[in-house]
């Protein structure tokens, strides 16, 4: 019978040995982000996460058991062999693919892997393909088959040596013991006797995010998230109604029009916004970035209102177009726009203008299905809208579509026969992963930061031309661009990680025939997000900005300066020049800047910061 029994104890064995093994790779991986942590620190994230893969190993090893019990307690029903031997290859395997896909978004995102990134592998399969494609493929295959392999010989070594004696023993004595080993297997996948159950905060045990997230088990992670998608309720409960609606309230006052700049030489101008994919503040010299990246955005600037002090909402294309268009904040891990029956009651510039008169278009050179773009952009009541679908088959040469020069020009054309006023927004692609192009780049492409660098100066370019291209028709002297980024991005500096600030810092520019030269040439530094273009924009054409809740106007006086951001596992907080960014699970503050933000500004700006995700994820839900 102790053979039968050693089973149980070797199979959960198995899989603690391979989720150890699995985070020394992921600390081979990130070997970079580790020259502030010690080796004691590093123990500690295996010491931590032993907690969780023992959880794991529990849910893993379900099946097996119940088949192994079957067989043991009635040996002629033979289900512990080759079905557990297959089982066990097929979730090694599976294993070994998420650890690999989860290393290289983590490289990108600074985030573990969760639903969201499986979700966008299954519904845009050639853009999720498009993405990797600035990923080390062959590193990422190599893994994925040194993993496996390991896993195959180690599941031999532990589990497969010996075959048990079924027939020994009588059912009995067998029936308690199975029941005992069930009961541990639930006790294990739980997380022991206490409270509260297994959950992240469990193994976060350190200020330094990278060893928190070793310490997570990343397959542990990836079916919570999927069991917790059902959830509806908000996660993010910090304050009492009253409390919190009454934060928001101070952040996002009444205002009214004598208080707000008008910078317009016209009452209605057309408007043309250009959202840049990835524009970071970092390759714009005006704001702090490297200098010579993007010279024609440079150009602009002197001809145009410069907002130096704009962040994103949050970290992927499709959280900033709804950020940008709806004036509604990032959820964290949930993306708005991918449900529809949520996304129909967002309030949209397309159709707050399209009331007002204005003709509305959209350009996009890549398909406008991915992210469910194209139904939130006919649910906002679009006129026309362009995407790859509409370009000629020689144009879609990249491996997102057509190229930015190819849909500025189509956006041109269209224009030059649009009846006035127009609304028509392009959101660019060319500066989007693996940061390819139609000739060779101004950085050339040696590595991944001299590819985004090209790319960069690539899109600029494309802008400036466009402009220039825009300056010589009628309708010109009658319109307002606005250029902002969707969201920033870790490149090309390659040293921010997704809780600090300066990761979301991007640029804002209005210029056109419609500003007023006095403003032209000039920077406002005030604080604000992409959510405050909605208010902003509403208000220089004298339309009501009651349905964006989120959006505060940059140009009235009466509005604090301020910006809120979030990523998957956490949150953070602009203002006075000062910020801090906070990780839920932990309970802690994980970044500051400056370092010396004393302990009540810390704690003001991170009760605005939990108000503001608090009321976020609840109008989410209530959506």
């Amino acid at each position: 019978m102790l053979k039968s029994l050693s089973f149980f104890i070797r199979y959960f064995l198995f899989w603690i040995v391979f989720f150890l093994v699995n985070r020394i790779v992921f600390f081979g991986w990130n070997i970079e982000r580790l020259d502030d942590v010690s080796n004691d620190e590093i123990f500690l994230s295996f010491l931590y996460g032993m907690h969780m893969d023992a959880s794991m190993a529990g849910y893993l090893s379900v099946i097996p058991f119940i088949l192994f019990i079957i067989s043991w307690l009635i040996p002629k029903i033979p289900l512990q062999g080759k079905i557990i031997l297959n089982y066990t290859f097929v979730f090694t395997f599976l294993t070994a693919v998420i650890t690999a896909v989860d290393f290289n978004i983590y490289t990108e995102w600074g985030t573990k892997i969760n639903a969201r990134a499986v979700d966008f592998l299954f519904e845009s399969p050639s853009e999720a393909m498009a993405s990797a494609a600035s990923s080390p493929l062959f590193s990422s295959l190599f893994i994925v088959f040194a993993l496996s392999m390991f896993g195959f010989y180690l599941s031999n070594k532990i589990i497969f040596r010996q075959e048990p004696d079924l027939n020994k023993s009588y059912f009995l004595v067998k029936f308690p013991i199975a029941l005992l080993i069930l009961g541990l297997t639930f006790l294990a996948i739980r997380g022991g006797w206490g409270i509260a159950p297994m959950n992240p905060s469990k193994v976060y045990f350190s200020e330094k995010p990278i060893l928190n997230h070793a310490a997570i088990n990343t397959d542990w992670l990836l079916l919570s998230n999927y069991i917790k998608k059902a959830d509806k309720k908000n996660p993010y409960q910090y304050l009492d109604k009253v409390q919190q609606e009454a934060i928001l309230k101070e952040l996002y006052p009444e205002t009214d029009s004598t208080n707000t700049l008008k910078i317009l030489n016209v009452n209605k101008p057309n408007v043309v916004l250009i959202i840049l994919e990835s524009f970071t503040a970092d390759v714009v010299q005006e704001l702090g970035g490297e200098e010579g990246i993007t010279p024609a955005f440079s150009t602009l600037t002197k001809e145009g209102l410069l907002f130096s002090n704009i962040y994103s909402s949050g970290d992927r294309t499709d959280k900033g177009l709804i950020a940008i268009l709806s004036g509604f904040p990032s959820q964290a891990i949930r993306s708005i726009i991918k449900e529809n029956d949520k996304q129909e009651k967002l309030p949209s510039l397309i159709k707050s203008l399209g009331q007002a008169g204005y003709k509305t278009s959209f350009f996009y050179g890549g398909d406008t299905e991915f992210s469910n773009f194209k139904s939130y952009l006919i649910s906002s009541q679009v006129h026309k809208l362009e995407d790859a679908s509409d370009f000629n088959s020689e144009d879609l040469t990249s491996k997102w579509g057509a190229y930015d020069e190819v849909t500025f020009k189509k956006q041109l054309q269209f224009l030059n026969h649009e009846n006035q006023p127009f609304f028509s927004t392009l959101l660019t692609l060319s500066n989007h992963e693996p940061f390819e192009l139609p000739q060779e780049g101004a950085f050339g492409k040696q590595n991944i930061e001299n590819k985004f660098r090209s790319t960069s100066h690539y899109t600029a370019e494309c802008l400036l031309n466009f402009v220039e291209e825009a300056k010589k028709e009628t309708w010109y002297n009658n319109t307002l661009f606005v250029v902002v980024a969707d969201h920033g991005h870790r490149l090309p500096k390659n040293i921010y990680e997704s809780f600090m600030t300066e990761r979301y810092h991007i640029p804002l520019l209005v210029f056109g025939g419609a500003l007023q030269e006095t403003y032209k040439g000039k920077v406002i530094d005030k604080i604000g997000n992409q959510t405050d273009i909605a208010a902003t924009l509403m208000g220089q054409l004298s339309l009501q900005t009651q349905a964006y809740k989120y959006s505060n106007n940059l140009l009235n006086t009466a509005t604090k300066g301020f910006s809120f951001y979030n990523w998957d596992n956490g949150f953070g907080i602009v203002e006075d020049n000062q910020a801090i960014s906070y990780d839920p699970i932990s309970q802690t503050i994980i970044y500051q800047k400056p370092k010396s933000v004393s302990p009540e500004k810390q704690e003001a700006l991170l009760l605005k910061a939990k108000a503001m995700m608090q009321g976020i994820y609840q109008d989410y839900l209530d959506y």
